[in-house]
């Protein structure tokens, strides 16, 4: 299968960059880093408190995105403050592992609670080791 963007690439080398080079140091710097970035499992930054905060925050009524990050903030959890992009990530990971459910309203995807969510809450405020080992596992998932 051939690339499509080959006549863009020639034609970009040959206009835009045709200035432009990487010394090979440089190129083989960067696959370095590309290579050990890939080797290395990545983990997220967040916290069993900001999940636990997540699903207080639906436990009793649906929320969108936004008044959950608004919820957090008013807590002073800050882990999404420049990076809201990454709570929706967390609520789709926690969506697809049936912790959450969302419904479409109004052109805005409300977040509540489930079952399983229920019960990962209650389990939390009850026996707080039991629940990280869960919880922390959920999260090495998500960095896969």
């Amino acid at each position: 299968m051939s690339d499509p963007f080959t006549n863009l690439k020639s034609s970009m080398e040959k206009s835009v960059f045709k200035d432009f080079s990487f010394s090979n140091e440089r190129k083989n710097a960067v696959k370095e880093a590309i290579r050990i970035s890939q080797s290395q499992p990545q983990f997220h930054s967040w916290k069993i408190e900001t999940i636990i905060a997540i699903l207080e925050s639906v436990q009793h009524e649906s929320k969108d995105g936004y008044t959950i990050s608004t919820q957090l903030f008013q807590k002073n959890e800050r882990t999404f403050q420049k990076n809201e992009g990454q709570l929706y990530t967390l609520l789709h990971l926690l969506e697809n592992k049936e912790i959450l459910t969302s419904n479409w309203i109004n052109k805005k995807k409300y977040y509540s609670l489930n079952s399983k969510g229920k019960k990962y809450l209650a389990t939390y405020k009850q026996d707080t080791s039991k629940q990280e080992l869960s919880l922390n596992h959920l999260l090495e998932e998500a960095s896969l």
